[in-house]
């Protein structure tokens, strides 16, 4: 599996993204899916996630924020980040798992001004 992550840019608070994820080769339906971050010497966290079974989770800070969602059809999986602030500027990384096989993407890069 190979991950494509696109729809970074340069975006002022308040603004808007979306990103994109396509995953190349097969199980992207039972695979667990996760977009990832990080920003100049900070550790990655994790944003957001989505299981196979739609099931979705997000870290505090982009909580009402920001979505998770797939397109099984499409092998793709996408955020949408809403209301965006200076501190969401990062590096943002597509995830790929499924029974141990774990795939990152390249990343794309998400600045926000003030």
């Amino acid at each position: 599996v190979q991950l494509q992550a696109s729809g970074g840019g340069l975006v002022q608070a308040g603004g808007s993204l979306r990103l994109s994820c396509v995953a190349s080769g097969s199980g992207f339906s039972r695979a667990n899916m996760g977009w990832h971050r990080q920003a100049p010497g900070k550790q990655r966290e994790l944003v957001a996630a989505i299981t196979s079974n739609y099931i979705v989770n997000y870290v505090d800070s982009v909580r009402g924020r920001f979505t998770i969602f797939r397109d099984n059809a499409k092998n793709t999986v996408y955020l949408q980040m809403n209301s965006l602030k200076p501190e969401d500027t990062a590096g943002y990384y597509c995830n790929f798992r499924h029974r141990g096989y774990e795939r990152w993407g390249q990343g794309t890069l998400v600045t926000v001004s003030s």
